[in-house]
């Protein structure tokens, strides 16, 4: 499109742009005499040279875990009733949106339950205080939450645990729990938590058909998982996870890997299949990960602690290694220096992602611990993260709590959120060109009354406008269902002279721009 280019609006759209537009109606436009302060267009284009040069926009993942077991963020109690949830629900998105936060973490299935319609689990007790009971007046949780997080331009990440069969607050064990549906291939540990057997078909079967239930009913931005695999060793009391069964019929059929090593396999294998069954399903949904924060003590040399690997059987360094996932959020829950030196594991994760999958780590907003101030040293971390990661960076924080229940952490938070941001774009994830939107502008008093449509409305998720007052470009993210703007046509004794807008799909992709030039 030509920079001087003009569609003055003041009646209907042509019928050939409108079926374009897939049946969406265009926004009204008011139809009242005005005067027109763009050029008409010409057919001669302008030489290349004059093409305009705009700004990048800023790009970061902001998020923040919801988390749902034990009722730890939301429902804040199991008694609720439909409306109180909603509320709550928008309570913590619009602190979200406020603080220009662009994705949540919803925790949909903590321990083998919905918090949705599901024909594969029950209902959640977190949910309703009865396992299997579906909340009345009904509605769907996660659709709810899924519509609300798009309306404030923001994603929903689906976050689910794989094998947690039944928690220790999620009320008796009942026949309509998956502890008992599938208790040939689920064990009590000693801390009363049920567990699947990770390495059990059944098991792995089970989980993916979640997963794919998920991906294809709900317009959902992404699956995340997080660090429970085979359970931490204190969840039974120090003792070995009791897979007898699936190692001894594993050991029959002539396997010959250490018990370590087979567990490690059946982690990895289900890993892979979820990354590809997603990508199969919808190849623009995302799949995160979210580990435990320390391969293993010495990776890299300086740091201490617990080993994922050989407590946890999940090689996740493989997984970042091969691709297997869109996003990568190690728990870094640990300060600045000390034996889990944020900055150290930062930096060796990075080292470890051969295929630039993005690497957005998790913060301890909630309790960071042996911190003189928790603010503080969040917004420390942000901006170590920034550094390291450039144009790239991202962090999800645990949990929203953290940033709720604390004025301090908000105010640091919205410091440095001051401006929206987009996520950064995955450029490994084939999607069509986005279409470059239709922009025009006339007068209207002192300002410009700016309208703009999308050539596919499906696939705008965002617009950005560019304004140049003099020489000076300023940049605002709109939401994908937003289609008219006022601006000034002066600011501060500076006239507003050109007008540029892009598209911007689900996954961050931009499209060209459309312009105008005022005058």
């Amino acid at each position: 499109m030509k920079i001087n280019k003009l569609k003055y609006i003041s009646i209907i759209f042509s019928g050939l742009f409108v079926a374009s537009c897939s049946a969406q109606k265009p926004p009204t436009i008011p139809q009242k005499p005005a005067t027109t302060i763009v050029k008409p267009e010409t057919r001669n284009p302008k030489p290349e040279t004059q093409k305009l040069i705009l700004p990048e926009v800023n790009r970061e993942f902001r998020a923040a875990w919801i988390a749902t077991v034990a009722n730890i963020n939301w429902p804040s109690k199991n008694s609720l009733s439909t409306e109180q949830q909603k509320q709550e629900a928008i309570r913590i998105l619009d602190l979200l949106k406020d603080a220009n936060f662009n994705a949540v973490v919803f925790q949909a299935r903590p321990s083998a339950d919905a918090l949705y319609k599901s024909d594969f689990e029950p209902w959640s007790y977190f949910l309703t205080g009865q396992i299997g009971k579906a909340p009345s007046p009904f509605y769907d949780p996660l659709e709810f939450w899924i519509s609300e997080a798009h309306k404030r331009g923001m994603e929903l990440h689906v976050w689910l645990n794989p094998y947690r069969a039944h928690h220790t607050t999620g009320g008796t064990v009942t026949s309509e729990s998956m502890a008992s549906k599938m208790s040939n291939e689920t064990y009590r540990l000693r801390n009363g938590m049920y567990w699947m057997d990770p390495s059990d078909e059944k098991v792995q079967n089970h989980a993916s058909a979640v997963i794919k239930d998920l991906v294809k009913r709900y317009d959902i931005d992404a699956i995340h998982i997080d660090d429970y695999f085979y359970p931490y060793k204190e969840y039974n009391g120090g003792r070995d996870f009791p897979d007898d069964k699936t190692w001894n019929t594993y050991r029959n059929s002539g396997g010959t890997l250490s018990r370590a090593d087979w567990r490690r396999g059946n982690v990895n294998k289900f890993i892979k299949r979820i990354h590809d069954e997603i990508k199969s399903e919808k190849s623009y949904v995302k799949f995160g990960i979210s580990p435990f924060g320390i391969w293993k003590p010495g990776f890299p040399a300086n740091v201490t602690g617990s080993s994922q690997y050989d407590e946890l059987f999940a090689d996740a360094k493989l997984w970042l290694n091969e691709g297997w996932c869109d996003y990568f959020s190690p728990q870094l829950y640990w300060k600045e220096g000390g034996p889990q030196s944020y900055s150290s594991l930062l930096n060796w994760w990075k080292q470890e992602t051969p295929k630039n999958v993005h690497l957005w780590p998790g913060l301890n907003t909630v309790g960071v611990k042996n911190v003189a101030d928790k603010a503080e040293e969040i917004s420390n971390q942000i901006k170590i993260t920034r550094n390291v990661l450039g144009n790239s960076s991202g962090v999800i924080h645990y949990s929203i709590d953290g940033i709720s229940k604390n004025y301090g952490m908000q105010t640091s938070l919205k410091n440095l959120y001051k401006e929206k941001a987009l996520v950064p774009e995955s450029p490994w994830i084939k999607t069509e060109a986005v279409l470059k939107p239709e922009l025009t502008a006339r007068k209207n008093g002192s300002n410009a009354e700016i309208h703009w449509l999308s050539r596919n409305p499906e696939q705008a998720k965002h617009f950005i406008l560019f304004a140049k007052y003099g020489n000076k470009w300023e940049t605002e993210i709109l939401n994908g269902d937003e289609h008219t703007k006022f601006l000034p046509l002066v600011k501060s004794g500076v006239h507003l002279t050109d007008l540029a807008l892009k598209a911007v799909d689900r996954l961050g992709n931009e499209s060209d721009y459309d312009s105008v030039e005022i005058h």
